[in-house]
């Protein structure tokens, strides 16, 4: 029984320097600069500056899609050979009115909010956006406000 005994005991040891080793190197792992995969290529950029990098237009894509409450198929088609996103594609008219959007929108800020463009030539102080108008639907809807009985308003006699 004594041989089982140290057996028994040196397995949970190695048992448990097996999980500490394991614990750490997942722990160095983590710490490792991770590899940079190459961003893609963009190309068919209107509106936005040919320079910019993956990783802003990508967030500026998850600004509109959040605004307008749609996914990335709203305004881009899937290439069916590949089974991809074709970003580069203009085969949707709701792309073209993304653009024509932004490009009101950047000359808005401009013009009535003095916003300066950043080294990119992407608007840095914002005050109209998507969400101005959109609030999260992909077609905002437009109100008119509602007509008021009562002084002053249609029908309505002033003073009373």
């Amino acid at each position: 029984m004594y041989q089982t005994d140290i057996f028994m005991y040196f397995k949970k040891q190695l048992v448990v320097i097996a999980g500490v080793f394991t614990v750490t190197a997942i722990s160095i792992a983590a710490t490792l600069p991770q590899q940079q995969r190459p961003e893609p290529k963009l190309v068919n950029l209107k509106g936005f500056p040919k320079n910019i990098p993956y990783r802003v237009l990508d967030h500026a894509m998850d600004v509109w899609s959040e605004s307008l409450g749609v996914r990335c198929n709203f305004c881009h088609v899937r290439n069916e050979q590949t089974n991809k996103m074709d970003f580069a594609s203009d085969a949707k008219p709701e792309k073209t009115a993304a653009r024509q959007m932004f490009i009101m929108t950047a000359k808005i800020n401009k013009k009535f909010f003095h916003a300066q463009k950043d080294t990119l030539g992407m608007v840095q102080a914002i005050a109209v956006n998507c969400n101005t108008c959109h609030h999260g639907t992909a077609h905002p809807e437009i109100k008119m406000p509602e007509q008021r009985r009562g002084p002053g308003g249609p029908g309505g006699t002033p003073g009373k």
